[in-house]
């Protein structure tokens, strides 16, 4: 496909940012059946967080523009070929993954309604109600946003000037190709969808991938593009679940028990490669301190925040210090990845660990130093659950950078788990 000319000649209706409900992340998914079965009756509101201020959105984005690609995701319903893949295809070895009274609500789902009004140079965009309606609006949404940034800078352009820029851009891909295929062992997929320059140059980096990696290259986060490409949909769970969870709880203790009993649920549906820890929404090391036995029995873990390194070594020191064999443990690295960190962090860690690598926003968006002004640079724009039946939601991480909630409920939350002083790191995308 030439790029360049359809970006050229582009009009939405021919290419509409988000064409599918399945133009999502498949963790999305996971987690929205696991909802839809546990707390389908919470009422949540979700709210885009720009943490690039440098990044004027309202400014770049015609607000008339991005209403209309919002009401386009709210007219868009999963298709007959959708609900066939999802009921029928394998996902992690496992046929059926999707239950019957799930696909028959998901099959009738409109997007509910989204409040959106300018505030300076930013946008705030919230979405509000039930939470297995309003949680499928993040990855949508924040691809919108990406794109349409992405276009406004593209729209004064030249037909030849945007050839060289995807020719320049398709080069700095594939030499990130070249270099990782010279890891024998590496297991990559692709994470980039909610950051994307577009879906169009997301579906072209993963046949580039496909075809420069091989076996190596394990699948897609994308479902859309999986269904496409006859490739594995990737994904597990997210910060979301652990984040709700702890709004809701009553009390200091069902606070504390809050992340476990995310786990404790998901544990009942889901087996095998599904059952990936991610520990770090309120600190790792405290998490896994006091984690149920159990736990350690699962697969692996997925590192997001903080040192990749230092996060894999506590992984290790837990799993040896619970009578688990790491080298039959799974790490996944997925926090602002490059081919650089992914090559230095499998000879770190090969051999002690099973790695794996989720590679997201420099994947799909890297167009770093070929726009003017650097135009084109992604920056860190995420859609967070920010409240739970009224109450504030809270995440920590291991970067302070990363933490958000109102101060007294960090505080609080800070106390609960046990977090002490952490190390600041930048936040890359």
């Amino acid at each position: 496909m030439d790029i360049a000319t359809r970006v050229w000649n582009h009009k939405w209706k021919i290419d509409p940012i988000v064409r599918s409900l399945i133009d999502t992340d498949f963790y999305k998914l996971l987690m929205c059946q696991s909802v839809f079965r546990n707390r389908r009756d919470t009422q949540v509101t979700f709210s885009l967080i720009n943490r690039s201020s440098n990044v004027p959105l309202a400014k770049l984005i015609d607000e008339g523009e991005l209403r209309e690609q919002l009401d386009h995701i709210r007219s868009l319903r999963l298709t007959r070929g959708e609900s066939t893949w999802l009921r029928g295809n394998t996902f992690y070895g496992k046929r059926q993954m999707f239950r019957p009274d799930f696909m028959e609500w998901f099959e009738n789902l409109q997007l509910p309604a989204y409040h959106l009004e300018r505030v300076g140079d930013q946008y705030e965009l919230t979405f509000e109600g039930n939470w297995p309606e309003v949680m499928l609006w993040e990855i949508p949404a924040l691809a919108v946003l990406m794109e349409l940034r992405g276009r406004a800078v593209l729209h004064d352009m030249g037909k030849f000037e945007l050839q060289v820029l995807y020719a320049r851009a398709a080069t700095k891909l594939w030499e990130k190709v070249e270099h990782l295929r010279q890891v024998p062992d590496l297991k990559i997929a692709d994470f980039g969808t909610r950051r994307r320059h577009s879906f169009l140059w997301q579906d072209w980096c993963v046949q580039a991938m496909l075809e420069g990696l091989g076996k190596n290259f394990t699948g897609t986060s994308n479902c859309l593009i999986a269904k496409n490409r006859d490739l594995e949909a990737i994904g597990t769970n997210a910060h979301e679940l652990p984040m709700v969870y702890a709004a809701l709880a009553e009390d200091d203790a069902a606070l504390a028990r809050a992340p476990y009993d995310v786990l404790a649920d998901w544990h009942e549906e889901h087996d095998g490669n599904l059952r990936i820890i991610l520990p770090d929404t309120y600190g790792t090391e405290g998490f896994l301190k006091n984690a149920p036995d159990w736990l350690a029995g699962w697969t692996g873990i997925r590192i997001d925040s903080g040192d990749p390194a230092a996060g894999a070594e506590i992984a290790i020191r837990w799993w040896k210090d619970r009578g688990e064999d790491p080298t039959q443990k799974l790490v996944i690295f997925s926090d602002g990845l490059d081919e650089q960190k992914i090559v230095e962090l499998y000879h770190q860690f090969a051999g002690r660990v099973r790695v794996s690598f989720g590679w997201g926003t420099l994947l799909t968006n890297d167009f770093r130093g070929l726009a003017p002004n650097d135009g084109l640079a992604p920056f860190s724009l995420v859609c967070k659950a920010v409240s739970a039946n009224g109450r504030p939601t809270v995440k920590l991480s291991d970067n302070p950078n990363k933490a958000m909630g109102p101060k007294d409920e960090i505080a609080r939350y800070k106390r609960v788990f046990g977090v002490g002083e952490q190390e600041a790191r930048e936040i890359v995308v």
